[in-house]
């Protein structure tokens, strides 16, 4: 069995425990690789695991009876996969699952949800983190309403580049017009907005991100509330 230490895990969440609070849940925390797609949790099914990424980006999807899919949310390396378990819930609505692929640590549910209940300072940051994640997806829900398909671009992109190291992102035109809810062709002549713009550089399936203080320009207020609200209650991740 791999012992866990603090200092080996890239989760903010982690990182930010307390000693005796990371000790509730080290023995339990059980290292996984997360390649794309990888299912966090499955809609309308029993959440077996909680998930701490410590690289690569979830998706939180919610699917209508058409099938179509809008992304409600994303985390990474700052966030908890599996929020449902936190809040009393063994399942959620929405499907959570990797768009791009990384690693972590995740813990079954009972091992999670016992340490939980033993220790009010660790309930105490995990909820943090939803309320930072619920306040995203209000944005989210605000741009998708409000913010032209090239601000809602932009967002999008320094979102995943809030979570990842280097400044490329591997992705595709359709998933991301999946994500967004837009056609694929809109996509497209934003990527070239913001290519023509020296922002980005767009290369078969890989996004290089060139300049993220225009791109948090273009994003405008769609980007940099949920942000800010980490920062505040959690730290700079």
């Amino acid at each position: 069995m791999v012992v866990i230490s603090q200092s080996s895990v890239s989760n903010f969440l982690l990182q930010s425990l307390a000693e005796p609070d990371f000790a509730l849940l080290q023995p339990h925390l059980e290292p996984v690789t997360l390649s794309l797609r990888h299912s966090i949790a499955d809609a309308n099914k029993p959440i077996k695991y909680a998930y701490f990424l410590d690289s690569g980006v979830a998706s939180v999807v919610a699917v209508r009876s058409d099938g179509t899919s809008i992304e409600a949310g994303i985390y990474g390396r700052e966030g908890l996969g599996g929020i449902a378990l936190l809040l009393g819930s063994d399942q959620t609505p929405h499907d959570h699952y990797m768009q791009i692929a990384g690693a972590g640590h995740r813990i079954k549910k009972a091992s999670f949800t016992h340490a939980v209940e033993q220790s009010p300072l660790l309930r105490n940051l995990l909820v943090r983190f939803v309320h930072v994640f619920t306040v995203q997806a209000a944005q989210t829900a605000l741009a998708n309403g409000s913010a032209s398909i090239e601000e809602r671009l932009a967002r999008w992109l320094l979102m995943c580049s809030d979570r990842m190291d280097g400044d490329q992102i591997e992705i595709t035109h359709q998933f991301l017009a999946m994500m967004l809810c837009v056609r694929r062709p809109g996509v497209t002549d934003a990527m070239h907005l913001l290519e023509g713009k020296g922002l980005i550089r767009a290369v078969r399936g890989t996004i290089t991100i060139r300049d993220c203080a225009k791109l948090e320009k273009v994003a405008g207020a769609s980007y940099g509330l949920p942000e800010a609200e980490y920062r505040r209650l959690i730290g700079a991740f």
